[in-house]
């Protein structure tokens, strides 16, 4: 009796099944022959070969810098010979944007199996870029792709694919995008990019999860893991790497959409509203995002509710720190939120990961609780512990540093509130 393979996952199943069990596609189970099921058995035994370490040329001296600053220092300075890179984000967040304006200085294969030729000369167009850096193609077979590339005399300086999900193998019956088709046509990409040393950036989707489509594999693949966020209503965008094989993950890259494409952005109160008025629920937060500091505006709204069980809205930090910091409130300051709805927000549609803004959070909360606004030009750094206790954060000393030299007045942090205790005599709430 042969194997079924669904072509969507790659589930297995001794029997064929009208629906896959892992993945809930209707009739996509097919049985594989014998022949192919042990086609490696007969794989003649291949030479085991040797090579020093020592003797291997280091690719870190090769890397070539865009010119996009901000993309640059993501990624470490530059791109790597033979690199292969994952970029993802929500649709119209502005990945195409971005690849556009960050390869326009590297002779470039532009694939893309999203947009028309037309639709990336006329984006192009728009963003002032050089066109005689780039080469278009719509092929998306990559036996095709990685042939053609091979076969060119004058090899391209990087290839960009937008997207994985719509390039396929001839080897595969799957469709685009199924879990089969991302496994094949990344490893044959990568393949190809290690061996002919060329950088190669794919551009692939994400779920309504906030997930990267496809297996987990697809992000062990491959060297690097970029994610650009930011939200449809908002301005700014950030540039973050996940996984990064040839630099660090904590720096990050900040723009500003225009209508002339992307601006970089390297002034820390971008996301600071320059209004003065002192506002109940409204706090000031350092953070440490690689070499630099950021400032970020927290707001929180506290309402009674009507409802049995109150309403929590959470939105640019997770949802169950926000719980986490509730509970830690109402242990340690006696001040009960079961009454209340509460919605917290970071302005400008940015996430915040580090936890650099727990205090900053629960000064806001706080202070809207109680309808008292905080103190003028004031900032919040630190981590906030179980028990109440507030811990120094990585870079802290730098952060106030930075503080200082942009005005604020009132620093609070764990040098001057061990304990959130402390919020009451220092800061009148």
């Amino acid at each position: 009796m042969g194997l079924f393979i669904c072509k969507n996952c790659g589930y297995g199943s001794g029997s064929w099944l009208g629906r896959c069990p892992n993945c809930n596609e209707w009739n996509s189970l097919s049985e594989q022959s014998s022949l192919e099921k042990d086609s490696k058995k007969n794989e003649a035994v291949k030479k085991f070969e040797l090579t020093s370490l020592s003797k291997i040329k280091s690719s870190f001296k090769e890397k070539k810098a865009s010119g996009l600053f901000e993309f640059d220092r993501v990624l470490g300075n530059g791109v790597t010979s033979g690199e292969v890179i994952l970029l993802t984000g929500e649709p119209g967040v502005g990945k195409s944007t971005l690849l556009l304006q960050a390869l326009q200085s590297f002779k470039t294969i532009y694939i893309s199996g999203e947009e028309a030729a037309e639709q990336v000369k006329h984006r192009a167009q728009r963003l002032k870029i050089n066109l005689a850096n780039f080469l278009f193609s719509e092929d998306l077979q990559v036996e095709g792709i990685i042939a053609g590339i091979e076969s060119l005399e004058e090899k391209p300086e990087i290839v960009a694919l937008d997207s994985i999900q719509t390039i396929y193998s001839k080897n595969l019956d799957s469709p685009s995008g199924s879990v089969a088709q991302l496994k094949e046509t990344t490893k044959q990409l990568i393949i190809f990019a290690k061996k002919n040393k060329i950088p190669l950036i794919i551009v692939g989707h994400i779920t309504k999860e906030g997930e990267i489509a496809g297996p987990k594999t697809l992000e062990h693949m491959v060297d690097c893991v970029l994610t650009f966020e930011g939200e449809k209503i908002s301005n700014f965008r950030i540039l973050r790497a996940i996984k990064n094989r040839f630099g660090t993950t904590d720096e990050i890259g900040i723009f500003e959409m225009q209508e002339n494409g992307l601006i970089e952005v390297d002034n820390p109160l971008v996301f600071l509203h320059q209004e003065k008025e002192l506002t109940p629920g409204k706090a000031v937060v350092g953070i440490p995002e690689g070499k630099r500091s950021l400032y970020y505006e927290i707001q929180t709204l506290a309402v009674p509710t009507m409802l049995p069980v109150p309403r929590r809205v959470v939105k640019g930090v997770d949802y169950n720190k926000i719980l986490l910091l509730l509970a830690v409130i109402r242990k340690q300051l006696g001040i009960s939120t079961d009454t209340y709805d509460i919605y917290v927000n970071v302005v400008g549609g940015i996430n915040i990961k580090s936890t650099a803004c727990d205090l900053g959070i629960v000064a806001s909360l706080i202070s809207s609780i109680k309808n008292i606004p905080l103190p003028s030009s004031s900032v919040f750094i630190g981590e906030v512990g179980l028990l109440g206790e507030i811990r120094k954060i990585y870079f802290e000393d730098k952060i106030i540093k930075e503080a200082k030299r942009l005005k604020f007045s009132k620093i609070y942090s764990s040098l001057n509130i061990p304990n959130i205790k402390t919020l009451r005599s220092v800061i009148i709430i």
